[in-house]
């Protein structure tokens, strides 16, 4: 899905350096997936409670995969590498 698709879903974005993490809370089905697979990316406890930099961007994206609903989507940065 394209960025304009998961906005237009009702998806939010968290952006990050070379990963985008997008959230749609309606399409949740709360199996905890996110916070139990990394804790520094996903942290209900804060604002905003994804941060996608706190990990690598391989690490975001096994987590995400991860989720059962599709609540959780992400886009790689093109030209981006550290």
């Amino acid at each position: 899905m394209t960025e304009e698709e998961l906005l237009e879903k009702g998806y939010r974005k968290y952006t990050g350096e070379e990963i985008d993490v997008y959230f749609n809370t309606h399409v949740c089905q709360h199996s905890g997936n996110c916070v139990r697979g990394n804790g520094e990316i996903f942290n209900l406890e804060r604002k905003p409670w994804i941060l996608p930099d706190n990990a690598s961007k391989d690490e975001v994206k096994r987590v995400i995969d991860t989720c059962p609903s599709g609540a959780l989507h992400y886009i790689e940065k093109e030209g981006v590498s550290k």
